[in-house]
């Protein structure tokens, strides 16, 4: 049986084929704000013309606003603008991040600042400064207690000369981190990239994520093709990092999401594979089900799992987790069931008590 209720479905539609890769904020006023990446055209390709946009709710996350769009790619000249990460910045501003895509060979971070709840936003600083195809999944900004920002990426060479087809681009993903010391105006690189020495690997290490477990101690994790998440650690806040192994988190070639559950436990939501409750599935890229589980900085390892969602004709990734006083809040994208296709946006919004059942 599935936990949660869904408190809001933001369907795909012909004219707007795919809605994805979001994050939720709440602000000093009491509202959460859920910004996502809204696809327009024909197409739900990562091509597609994509703008940012925000919805907002009053009572918690049980109820929505309708959709008002905060940026366009024409705003940037580029192709099209996505993945988004919200944080509160050190400073006391609102930090949000999202991708600006000109092609395979220039799709890099930036930095929109706001100093009036979301109002306005200054002009971007650019978190990468070296041109690549730089991925940062939504909702991975992550703010240690020391102040520092962490932004991970995985960078993918071009290997063709069309800056704007498929076959430039190389799947094989090499971590990078990047940090920044003074609140987001400034950022640094980290000084040695994790990679995988699997023979045969056509991810490498793809769609990092990182958590800061105690101090100077952080936990990246990364989607792969060998069935698992792979992982590796940093003792100095980002700076270094050790040799990635196997985790113990199965999953298909999708992402998971890890957030701590205020200042305790943490909580991961992933699709786990090869087997779970018996049953195998390859429906939705074997991105199903969509499951979660509460575990200890110290055994980081899958405990008791929970269903969110587990329709076999359906697949579900790239989760937004937030926490509201007795709940968590998760949005996720939801590949078909949807009549005409496409890719929706599925907002749950989950008792924390279901959790520690």
């Amino acid at each position: 049986m599935a936990i949660g209720k869904i408190v809001m479905e933001i369907a795909p539609s012909k004219e707007n084929p795919r809605n994805s890769e979001g994050a939720f904020l709440t602000l000093e006023d009491g509202r959460i704000i859920f910004m996502y990446s809204r696809f327009l055209g024909e197409t739900d390709n990562d091509d597609a013309k994509a703008y940012i946009a925000l919805r907002e709710s009053h009572d918690g996350g049980w109820t929505w606003s309708d959709d008002k769009i905060v940026f366009s790619p024409d705003d940037f000249n580029a192709v099209n603008i996505m993945s988004v990460s919200l944080v509160h910045l050190p400073g006391g501003d609102v930090g949000l991040f999202f991708v600006l895509r000109y092609g395979w060979h220039d799709t890099r971070a930036h930095l929109f600042r706001s100093k009036d709840l979301c109002k306005t936003w200054e002009s971007p600083v650019c978190c990468v400064y070296g041109p690549g195809y730089y991925v940062l999944n939504n909702d991975r900004v992550t703010v240690l207690k020391n102040g520092r920002i962490i932004l991970p990426t995985a960078y993918h060479r071009m290997r063709g000369n069309d800056t704007r087809k498929w076959n430039s681009f190389d799947g094989r993903g090499i971590p990078v981190i990047f940090y920044s010391d003074d609140d987001g105006y400034t950022w640094k690189e980290s000084d040695n990239y994790a990679y995988i020495s699997v023979p045969g690997s056509k991810s490498g290490l793809q769609e990092p994520g990182v958590i800061e477990l105690y101090e100077n101690c952080l936990w990246q994790w990364t989607r792969t093709d060998c069935g698992c998440q792979y992982q590796c650690f940093s003792y100095d806040n980002g700076r270094t990092w050790t040799v990635p192994v196997p985790s113990l988190f199965t999953s298909p070639l999708s992402p998971m999401s890890v957030k701590r559950i205020k200042d305790r436990d943490l909580l991961a939501v992933y699709n786990p594979i090869p087997a779970y409750n018996g049953r195998v599935t390859s429906k939705g890229w074997g991105r199903t089900p969509l499951v979660c589980t509460v575990f200890k900085d110290n055994d980081l390892r899958p405990q008791k799992l929970f269903t969110i969602d587990d329709d076999e004709h359906c697949g579900y990734c790239y989760t937004a987790i937030h926490f509201t006083d007795d709940a968590v809040l998760l949005g996720y994208s939801v590949i078909g069931g949807y009549e005409g296709g496409g890719l929706g946006l599925r907002v749950k919004r989950v008792p924390l008590s279901e959790l520690y059942t």
